[in-house]
């Protein structure tokens, strides 16, 4: 006969564990306290910056201890044109507004007249550097079958920097720059020589077709100097003191960054030839010349200006240059990346009438921003710079329109420029910026002394319109008479 109880058994199910609702319960419970210890263990993971950070200085302590830079493995692809847009961009970018982002800090923490000290200063460095980079990095990049080896280049470039600081040294001693002034040139001369030994790092990835590594580092390096160069101008109100500051941490970078990247990243190189640095020095001289002819003219307004007027007009002139300069990298942005299909239609007779379209096309670009510009800067372009450098610009609003036009008109003289270099006429362009010259310095003399401040402006402006004249004289005649050239 069989149990009651043993059938009642059997037929209800018995748990394995506990109950479902007091199961959730303790799941619950239990996740509630391994939460707190979890979000401890993910906040103590490194970020992405810390992880990069780690793995480069690994990497860089793994190539000192075997005794070789260049013997490591490279580790990032080559042929990337998206992701050396970008970065190219940034780093450009970056590079571009370093001038205006360092004196708009100076005129914070250390006002007006410290400020224009700096702006004058770094005026001169930005000329110097083109006898740093001497014209080097087109004819680098270009230098596919490596004609010249990377040691030849690297040779070269510490000649030309060299070259460069002899040049800083005399410029100063003719100007008879002491005390503050002469510390601020050094330490701004001395970033300039770091950026232009790093270009011909920058121009090896490039060369290498890793352009977004040349990217990487010049915004590493931009980044620190004005983080450096803020932070020191903070605690010490001192413009020598953060202009020091600036080149110690743009040698850091050098060193640790620029370097040992494109050591890594690129063939070791071939012995070289003192034959191949001559020819770099040859080959390259045209460039060089036209670059620093056309910066010279930028510059003459200033230097003469420095001699008559406050170091504060430096800041001013400087404040309202830097939008209308900011026209020149928009369009360059347009058009540079295509200068090889352009060479391409040069070179078919057939579509020549194609070239002149696109010519025409972008000097139209050109003008159609600028009037862009034109209608910010009437709108809140003087509001929103009297707020970033803590002066007012209300003064100088008609002299901010006409170098808004000058800027206009630099972005389409450039454009000619590169357009003559395709044709291999670039010795046209140096005689241009020639004549130029010597416009610039009678204008510049004559009207500084009789206008002040306007006259700068007036020089700037006046020797542009000649100048895009005389390059478009140039494009034309050589465009007509293509067999004469």
């Amino acid at each position: 006969m069989s149990n009651p109880l043993r059938n009642l058994r059997r037929a209800t199910p018995q748990p394995k564990g506990q109950p479902d609702g007091v199961s959730t319960r303790l799941r619950d419970a239990r996740a509630r306290a391994a939460a707190p210890s979890q979000a401890k263990a993910k906040s103590q993971e490194p970020g992405f910056l810390r992880r990069v950070v780690d793995h480069w200085w690994d990497r860089l302590i793994g190539a000192v201890y075997t005794g070789s830079l260049s013997s490591q493995t490279a580790r990032y692809a080559a042929h990337d044109s998206r992701l050396d847009y970008v970065m190219n961009s940034i780093g450009m970018g970056v590079w571009g507004a370093l001038f205006p982002i360092l004196t708009i800090v100076a005129s914070r923490l250390a006002g007006a007249e410290q400020a224009g000290m700096f702006s004058m200063a770094f005026v001169i460095a930005n000329l110097l550097i083109f006898i740093g980079n001497y014209g080097v990095r087109t004819y680098q990049v270009s230098d596919i079958d490596e004609t010249e080896s990377f040691l030849a280049y690297q040779i070269h470039r510490v000649l030309a920097c060299v070259l460069m600081i002899l040049a800083g040294w005399l410029f100063c001693l003719v100007r008879g720059y002491t005390g503050e002034m002469l510390t601020i040139c050094w330490g701004t001369f001395a970033f300039r020589v770091i950026d232009a030994f790093a270009d011909v790092y920058e121009g090896r990835l490039q060369q290498m077709d890793k352009l977004y590594l040349s990217g990487v580092s010049q915004a590493v390096r931009c980044v620190a100097g004005v983080a450096a160069f803020t932070v020191v101008l903070f605690v010490t109100r001192s413009i020598p003191v953060a202009s020091i500051a600036l080149a110690v941490v743009a040698l850091a970078s050098l060193v640790i960054v620029t370097i040992p990247l494109a050591l890594f990243e690129t063939p070791k190189s071939r012995g070289w030839e003192l034959q191949e640095v001559r020819e770099i020095f040859q080959e390259c001289f045209p460039a060089f010349l036209a670059q620093f002819i056309f910066t010279l003219v930028e510059s003459i307004p200033k230097f003469v200006m420095e001699g008559t007027l406050a170091y504060q007009s430096q800041l001013y002139f400087n404040a309202i240059y830097f939008p209308a300069q900011s026209i020149l990298m928009v369009i360059g942005l347009v058009y540079k990346p295509q200068l090889v299909r352009l060479a391409n239609i040069w070179s078919d007779p057939s579509r020549r009438r194609r070239f002149d379209l696109i010519i025409v096309a972008v000097l139209a670009l050109t003008a159609l921003v600028t009037v862009v510009y034109l209608g910010f800067a009437a709108w809140i372009g003087i509001p929103i710079t009297s707020f970033l450098y803590g002066l007012d610009f209300e003064p100088y609003r008609t002299a901010q329109y006409m170098m808004i036009v000058a800027g206009g008109m630099t972005a389409a003289i450039d454009f000619l420029y590169q357009i003559v270099t395709v044709l291999r006429q670039q010795e046209k362009a140096t005689s241009a910026y020639g004549i130029a010259l010597a416009v610039v310095t009678i204008l510049s003399i004559v009207l500084v002394r009789t206008m002040g401040f306007y006259g700068a402006v007036w020089a700037y402006l006046v020797v542009m319109i000649v100048l895009l004249g005389l390059m478009i004289f140039q494009y034309v005649r050589v465009r007509l008479n293509p067999k004469e050239f």
